[in-house]
């Protein structure tokens, strides 16, 4: 059996002191062509272009997004 970094007695330490919270309720996301869709869209569509042609992520949309 290999080395153990530190002793398994404190094993989940963190996991336990961290206060719970509940998840919050989120939109579903859109799946299969709809999905698709929204990815065109993003990169696509919504892009801005800065100096020297590249293509970057408008950080505004980016920020939104989850």
């Amino acid at each position: 059996m290999g080395k153990v970094h530190g002793s398994l007695a404190r094993a989940g330490k963190v996991k336990s002191q961290t206060p719970k919270v509940e998840p919050q309720e989120s939109k579903k996301t859109p799946k299969g062509r709809a999905h698709k869709r929204e990815q065109y869209t993003r990169r696509f569509v919504n892009v801005t272009t800065t100096p020297g042609g590249k293509r970057k992520v408008s950080f505004r949309k980016a920020a939104q997004e989850p």
